[in-house]
């Protein structure tokens, strides 16, 4: 049950990232994989900051945020 949740979560942030940096989503799979690999910078990032939530409302900010920061990066890389 947990990988369930874990995969919503990374849906929902990678849509939810795609919303604010692109634009657009970028289809079901290509979201669970950039808030997955949001879910792990995000994490980091919140925890250099001292911060963390547990919740589920918590993780997907965290998630969401780190999805922000890693569409963020690959742009400035691209260009």
């Amino acid at each position: 049950m947990e990988i369930l949740a874990f995969l919503l979560i990374g849906a929902l942030a990678g849509w939810l990232a795609g919303q604010f940096v692109k634009g657009a989503g970028f289809g079901l799979v290509g979201n669970i994989v950039i808030g997955v690999v949001g879910s792990f910078v995000g994490g980091f990032t919140f925890q250099l900051l001292g911060l963390y939530s547990g919740s589920f409302l918590g993780s997907l900010v965290t998630a969401t945020v780190g999805a922000i920061i890693l569409l963020y990066v690959v742009r400035l890389a691209k260009s």
